[in-house]
């Protein structure tokens, strides 16, 4: 009997358990690539005084860490730039009539202050086990509002008393995701079902007030809660345009509706108490007492058309007298608009793009590695054999990438989009390029969504024969993810299905044979949503008959199986928190174990080197390692926060630590 049918053998007849301590330890050759992805991306920001007193749009950019900037909106030139420590960003920005400007980060859910004589300073966490200020609203003097997740919380911060917790507005709501203020009472919106409240301020009583008449508020947030001149803007929808409601403050009732319109704000009142919005791709002005919308012949295009601050300011050049309308877009670009001449100009502002995190790796159809970011998305291309970025396009966040006949497909969040991009022909995207150039067809083109399903992540693809296979997460409250099976031949979907394994998300695929394979989450994709499972499930489901054909738990109490792999004799290798373990999809059991740690993370990768014939993983955010399938011997390759990994042709390993790429190779 030869030593393979040996081991095939052994496998099928038990399960076989490996310890953590390795037997070899191959020194590792391991190449920093620097950053492949950087761009700008705005979240919160507000037109304010800024250094020396002058008029400033004030704007917070992600990265690690993420800063915020102020920049003069008559050149578009930098004027000052602040790190906000141990922040990935800020969608919350606001100042105070003193001149204060607040931000409220996330990740950390910190509150820093600006002041001409202090410059930044870090208020610490005004709400302990809160992990997100979503928004901020200016009070009186240098008082400021804050809502926070996932507690649903408000809170007011003064300078002179400290942090005031008005606690949870809702007992079904986990996020207060904006607010605003005027004449003592303070105005909070929740995500969905939305809702509406009115605190005051002074005494902290909470009144809840009644929708606009007919608004059905599943699936819709109170995203955007604007007061101007006597009345309250609220946009209930989503990150994307949706109907603009207006409250008349003094009457108490819903006096018009504005759709579609974009957020994140309306603009301070004019004047005569009309403010200025994105509707339907373009700059307009609202009349309140009239109910009517000017258009002002400002054009804002693309997939996202939110401002990022808009307000008034004197830019003392010709064609601009008086005040005019200044505004930031999502990647940096500084709109101007002046009412009386009716000038308009687009000007790149200097703010400086940031590195952005690593969220998908993969060989395209060109041998290239290919290269998705995190929230401010971006798209790259690397040389295989200098592994040097090539290429940049703005893009949107990515999730997946996968190769399949010639093509690259790209899982884009949220709506769960899926995109096909085709190497051999120019970029052009008429979403995310800032000024797309004409041509056939978009390059990436979108094929489908599966936003009426309630998904927005397409966490796993896989090329699957004729097929491409897409699985996903659903959207905050929401659990079961999506099975899809796209024929790129007929332009299709073939199937589509919910889920597949109860309340579970599908986060890893792999194919064989006509098999798709899938791995599975108890989480949604938003990690407020409580899971109603305790363990993550192997599936096996054919393609040709579209119906599962079996389910296992591979890993007891393991919340999630990440990442699967084929090796060279045809067992499914998946990674469980710090778990990797073989299964014979013949017997449908597990046939190996290799024990890394105790974690349960639900982080993780895995992929198989044909060169080496081995195993390649990122083991729960804290090493990459190595493991031979056949004895179960591994290494690890290098300690750090590792979340993406994947293996090129040439058998070099990439993997992202944050925003910065490696590469391993042991000489060729």
């Amino acid at each position: 009997m030869t030593l393979i049918r040996r081991l095939i053998a052994a496998g099928m007849a038990a399960t076989a358990v490996f310890t953590a301590s390795p037997a070899y330890a191959a020194p590792p050759v391991i190449e920093d690539l620097g950053v492949p992805l950087q761009d700008v991306l705005l979240l919160g920001g507000v037109v304010a005084p800024g250094p020396g007193g002058k008029t400033v749009i004030w704007s917070a950019s992600s990265g690690v860490p993420a800063h915020l900037n102020a920049v003069d909106p008559a050149t578009g030139a930098e004027v000052a730039r602040f790190d906000l420590p141990d922040a990935g960003g800020a969608w919350a920005v606001d100042a105070t009539p003193d001149g204060s400007v607040y931000a409220g980060t996330y990740g950390d859910s910190h509150l820093f202050r600006w002041t001409e004589k202090d410059g930044v300073k870090d208020l610490g966490n005004p709400l302990r086990g809160e992990t997100f200020v979503w928004t901020l609203a200016a009070g009186e003097g240098a008082t400021v509002y804050g809502g926070t997740s996932p507690g649903g919380r408000l809170f007011g911060y003064d300078p002179a008393t400290g942090v005031r917790d008005y606690g949870r507005l809702s007992p079904s709501h986990a996020y207060v995701r904006s607010v605003s203020y005027a004449d003592g009472k303070i105005y909070a919106g929740t995500e969905a079902p939305a809702a509406l409240f009115e605190i005051d301020a002074a005494g902290g009583a909470v009144r809840q007030l009644p929708l606009p008449p007919g608004l059905d508020p599943a699936g819709k947030w109170a995203y955007d809660v604007n007061v101007a001149a006597g009345h309250l803007y609220v946009r209930f929808g989503g990150a994307f345009p949706g109907p603009l409601h207006v409250w008349d403050l003094a009457s108490g009732t819903w006096i018009d509706t504005v759709d579609p319109a974009h957020g994140l704000d309306v603009s301070p009142p004019d004047e005569e108490g009309r403010v200025y919005f994105v509707k339907a791709g373009e700059l307009v002005r609202y009349d309140p007492r009239t109910k009517t919308t000017t258009p002002t012949g400002v054009p804002v295009t693309g997939r996202v058309a939110n401002t990022r601050g808009i307000g008034w300011a004197e830019l003392g050049l010709p064609d601009y007298p008086g005040k005019s309308l200044v505004g930031l877009l999502w990647r940096g670009m500084m709109f101007r608009y002046n009412p009386q001449t009716g000038a308009k100009s687009f000007v790149q502002s200097g703010i400086r793009g940031e590195p952005i995190d690593v969220t998908a790796l993969s060989q395209g159809p060109d041998g290239r590695m290919y290269a998705g970011g995190f929230l401010n998305g971006g798209f790259a291309a690397m040389n295989a054999e200098t592994g040097k970025a090539e290429e940049f396009h703005t893009f949107s966040q990515s999730e997946d990438m996968v190769s399949h006949d010639g093509r690259l497909y790209v899982g884009a969040y949220p709506d769960a989009r899926v995109y096909s991009y085709d190497p051999k022909l120019p970029w052009n995207s008429t979403e995310y390029s800032p000024s797309p150039e004409p041509g056939p067809a978009p390059n990436p083109a979108r094929l489908f969504d599966l936003a009426a399903d309630k998904q927005i992540r397409p966490r796993a693809m896989v090329s699957a024969g004729r097929y491409l296979a897409v699985g996903t997460m659903p959207d905050l409250g929401h659990l079961g993810g999506v099975l899809a099976i796209w024929d790129p031949v007929e332009g299709r979907l073939r199937h589509s299905q919910r889920n597949v394994v109860t309340d579970q998300s599908i986060v890893s695929l792999a194919y064989r044979d006509g098999v798709v394979y899938g791995g599975t989450s108890i989480y949604s994709g938003q990690s407020a949503t409580p899971p109603t499972q305790k363990e993550a499930r192997l599936f096996a489901w054919s393609v040709a008959e579209n119906r599962m054909l079996w389910e296992i738990t591979p890993a007891p109490g393991k919340p999630a199986v990440p990442a699967l792999a084929f090796d060279s004799l045809g067992r499914l290798w998946g990674v469980a928190g710090g778990e990797v373990f073989a299964v014979n999809t013949h017997l449908r059991k597990v046939v190996k174990r290799v024990t890394l740690s105790d974690s349960k993370s639900s982080s993780g990768q895995l992929a198989f080197n044909p060169r080496d014939r081995r195993l390649y993983g990122a083991h729960a955010g804290r090493s990459v390692f190595s493991l031979d399938p056949f004895t179960g011997r591994h290494a690890v390759l290098k300690d750090g926060p590792v979340h993406q990994l994947a293996v090129h042709g040439s058998g070099d390993v990439y993997f992202a630590e944050g925003p910065k790429l490696f590469r391993y190779h042991q000489g060729r």
